[in-house]
Parts: structure tokens; sequence; C-alpha cells
């Protein structure tokens, strides 16, 4: 017999993440919405819409790759520099959330470990800043599965809600290029010094 947990687990492929992580319980209206969410923090706000803007500008730049190098190749370094400054804003963010915590992260949610229980099907709202590129992500969540840990502590499990297409997108992007640091890693360990 299937049972939802099993099925999570096999959808998404998943990986162990160190990602700044701060979590709010939504209530009433908020937790039945399916817009997007909007957080207090100027700062947040401003990182999570410079990657939603790169991304979707992404299309364009491939156009104007295919007419004018040159001008792709300027747009490309403006890009960097944009990262950039993007990572430094993500720096003071990181004071603002808190420190980096370690995470199981998919396309189809996340689990983290908490100090108290939540109960399952609680609504929450996910605030996350994936590293090293500081992609900053308001995403919505409900918890699927709530277990004590040996150390008291309980691993959360949340499945997220309405996620839009970019931010799947951008999930995946991030899990694909850990997975690709991880294996290249994994293969120069391997081959060890030469």
């Amino acid at each position: 017999m299937s049972t939802r947990d099993a099925d999570d687990r096999r959808e998404y492929y998943r990986i162990e993440d160190t990602i700044a992580l701060e979590f709010s319980l939504l209530t009433g209206a908020d937790a039945l919405a399916s817009e997007a969410l909007h957080d207090a923090s100027p700062l947040f706000n401003l990182l999570s819409d410079l990657h939603l803007l790169d991304f979707e500008s992404q299309h364009l730049l491939r156009h104007i790759s295919e007419r004018d190098r040159t001008l792709a190749s300027y747009f490309k370094v403006m890009n960097k520099r944009i990262d950039l400054i993007g990572q430094a804003m993500a720096q003071s963010l990181l004071r603002e959330i808190g420190m980096p915590r370690h995470v199981t992260l998919s396309e189809g949610g996340i689990s983290f470990d908490h100090a108290q229980a939540l109960a399952v099907g609680t609504h929450l709202a996910l605030k996350i800043v994936l590293m090293p590129q500081a992609l900053g992500l308001l995403l919505r969540a409900q918890v699927v599965h709530c277990r004590i840990r040996e150390d008291g502590q309980f691993e959360i499990g949340t499945e997220f809600e309405a996620l839009s297409d970019a931010q799947r997108q951008l999930l995946a992007r991030h899990i694909l290029q850990k997975q690709a640091m991880e294996r290249r890693k994994a293969r120069d360990q391997a081959n060890g010094p030469q």
C-alpha cells in the first residue's frame, strides 16, 4: 500500500543543503490564499525580485545573443555585477534571518529540524535564502509530517503550495547546480592529488 509520505519521497530528487530559513505560521484567509506572499523586509523582497527578473529575462538574452554577441556579452557582465550586489545584500539578510541550517530540499518541499512540533496540515510562509547564489524565495508550504528525533528536535517535512513556474524553475536550477557541484567534488576526491 502506498502512502502519501512515501509518494512524496519519490516524486522529486532531494538534496542535502545548507540554507538560511525562517518560517511563520499562516492562519485564516492567509493560509487558504494562493497569491504570492510578501515579506516585511524590503531587502528580502528586492533580493527575491532580482532573481525572478533574471529568470524572466533569460530568453531575451538568448535572442540578443543570436543577433549581437558583443551586446549579449556586455549584458552577461552586467548580470554578474548585479549578482555580486545580490550576494552582498544576502550577507546583510543572513544576519536578519539567522545562521544557515541543514535541510533536505526538493522541488516539491523541504524538511528541517525545529525545537517544537508543528501539527500536520499547518500552513507556513517559508523565507529561504539559497547559497551561494543568494537566491531569496518566499514560499507557501504545508506540514506533511512531524517526527521527533533522538536528540529531542522535531523533523518537520513540508510540501510547497502554489509555486509559480518561475519559483519552481529557480528551485530546480539550484538543485541541479548543487548536484553538479557534489559530483565534481566526489570526482576530485576520487582522483586525489596527481
